[in-house]
């Protein structure tokens, strides 16, 4: 849609309220609504606003930003959001000036696919985004007690489940699968693999429907990915591959598992720099009670087919379905900043391409059940145990730093040492029912 599409469909459907969306630094919704009468000149010259106050962006003498909708993500609203017509465009942030403002995420983003598409290749992903419903925002209480795929019992979170997914179509965001996940009240609504930037916005808007349809019955959707103890947590498995032109990249017809030497050193490039990246993909304290071995979560830094303990896993190959070839990564977990998450895991794994690493042989064994001496063997490292160590090895990182840029490197190195400081200072429950009764 053009500029006048947009506004001339705004007058004569009279939608009340235009809602303007981007992320801070650690990928939370940000924005504001205007009328109709801002439309025009928010579409032909940016709206400011005060960017010192949002988390990551401007100094106090630097606050002055300009968001810019993007037309092409024009978007009506599902009656449910406000009670009423209304619409969504994300932004592009800009200077006073006119220039990308080096603090935008989806600006990030958007330079690194700007990159690969110089040498004609386009990234796709399809993430699969794990959730909980909690009967309220202040202790994990479960709505049910189903497990994987269950579908016995017509539940409160499986009728939560179906009106998301129906929202989610009514913006045009396309589903392939919905279903209850292994845990208790956890759910997963998969989306069907689209264009990098276009998937980033719309992980933005999943987890925006999702918790805004919960909220309206009086419940709670939770991205967090490790909410209840004892139970798995939450991850985002990112499918991913690499076009030119119509041709998938990772498919050949003569490679083991059909991959391409182009897709084998784009997995070497992930395995290789999975350590650097983790403290992007995975940016809580929380995120590390996840990634812990027994609970289907990846830990060790492999990859296989098979093989579902591995970082990386391979789909299998169906017959006369190459554009379908891909690697999963398993690692990201759903309460990342989805622009800055595509961005590095594209950067590693085309750092592979470029400087043709080579791929190690695959893991198919259970890892979990191996000994040390059997990882030792294999040559098995881990991911790092916590956001600390995390985020010592992202600071040494020249990759991230490129990737990401100076501003938003340093500003989110700043942000995870203020939030593990904060956290080295509670005591836990853990810490009060262990030790306060012994010592």
């Amino acid at each position: 849609m053009t500029m006048d599409d947009i506004v001339k469909l705004v007058s004569e459907d009279e939608i009340p309220i235009i809602r303007l969306w981007f992320t801070d630094i650690l990928g939370q919704l940000r924005g504001f609504a205007i009328t109709p009468r801002e439309l025009p000149e928010a579409l032909e010259s940016g709206l400011g606003f005060d960017g010192s106050s949002v988390e990551g962006f401007a100094r106090i003498h630097e606050s002055d930003l300009m968001a810019h909708p993007d037309p092409e993500t024009f978007t009506l609203m599902p009656t449910e959001v406000d009670g009423a017509r209304s619409a969504m465009m994300f932004c592009d942030l800009k200077t006073p000036e006119g220039q990308p403002y080096e603090g935008d995420t989806r600006y990030v983003l958007r330079r690194n696919l700007e990159k690969i598409a110089r040498d004609g290749y386009t990234f796709f992903v399809g993430p699969e985004l794990e959730y909980f419903y909690l009967k309220d925002n202040l202790q994990p209480q479960v709505l049910d007690e189903g497990g994987y795929f269950d579908a016995s019992i017509v539940g409160v979170g499986s009728l939560l489940r179906k009106q998301a997914v129906q929202a989610l179509e009514d913006i045009g965001v396309k589903v392939e699968y919905a279903h209850h996940e292994v845990a208790p009240s956890q759910h997963e609504i998969d989306l069907r693999y689209d264009h990098a930037l276009t998937m980033a916005d719309k992980v933005i808007s999943y987890r925006f429907l999702v918790k805004e349809i919960a909220h309206q019955h009086g419940l709670y959707a939770t991205f967090m990915p490790k909410p209840i103890f004892g139970v798995n947590g939450s991850g985002m498995h990112v499918h991913q591959s690499v076009f030119q032109g119509d041709k998938n990249l990772f498919f050949s017809p003569e490679g083991e598992y059909h991959l391409s030497k182009f897709a084998q050193s784009y997995i070497a490039g992930i395995l290789t720099h999975i350590r650097e990246i983790t403290a992007v993909l995975n940016q809580w304290v929380n995120s590390y009670k996840r990634l812990v071995p027994g609970y289907e979560a990846p830990v060790y830094i492999s990859w296989g087919q098979k093989n579902r303990s591995a970082l990386v896993r391979v789909p299998r190959y169906r017959i006369g379905k190459e554009k379908s070839t891909r690697i999963e990564l398993r690692s990201p977990d759903p309460a990342c900043n989805p622009y800055l998450a595509f961005s590095v895991m594209l950067a590693a794994g085309m750092k592979g391409v470029q400087e043709n690493y080579q791929l190690p042989p695959p893991i198919e064994e259970n890892i979990y059940e191996m000994s040390p001496v059997d990882r030792h063997h294999h040559n098995i490292s881990t991911l790092p145990g916590d956001l600390f160590e995390a985020v010592q090895e992202m600071e040494k990182s020249q990759l991230v730093r490129e990737t990401l840029g100076d501003h938003v490197f340093n500003k989110f190195i700043d942000n995870k040492l203020i939030e593990w400081e904060d956290f080295r200072r509670q005591v836990s429950q853990y810490e009060l029912e262990k030790y306060l009764p012994v010592l």
